[in-house]
């Protein structure tokens, strides 16, 4: 997928998704597929800037503001990251209005 059209994305939290924050760490459990992820501090920033913002741009920009790395970087990152959950069912594409 094209960099610029997945930035796009709307990204939200299913249901079935407990996230735990401990000590700037933090763990995300989906119960339906009992799938565990645990996040270092940077990933749990991400994935508090996908639940605050939802879009993947708002998100990257967020970062831009809070990470010293390129833009370049940053948006390979997101992406890479939010794939990886996407892929074991712990954030889910929401769905546009048509």
């Amino acid at each position: 997928m094209e960099d610029a059209a997945a930035l796009d994305r709307v990204v939200r939290v299913p249901d079935d998704v407990i996230f735990r924050e401990l000590q700037g760490e933090a763990v995300i459990l989906n119960l339906a597929s009992s799938t565990y992820y645990g996040l270092d501090h940077i990933g749990t920033r991400i994935w508090q800037l996908c639940e605050t913002h939802g879009s993947l741009r708002a998100v990257w920009d967020a970062m831009q503001q809070e990470f010293d790395a390129s833009d370049d970087t940053l948006r390979a990152d997101l992406l890479a990251f939010v794939d990886e959950l996407l892929a074991n069912g712990l954030l889910a594409v929401q769905q546009q209005a048509a």
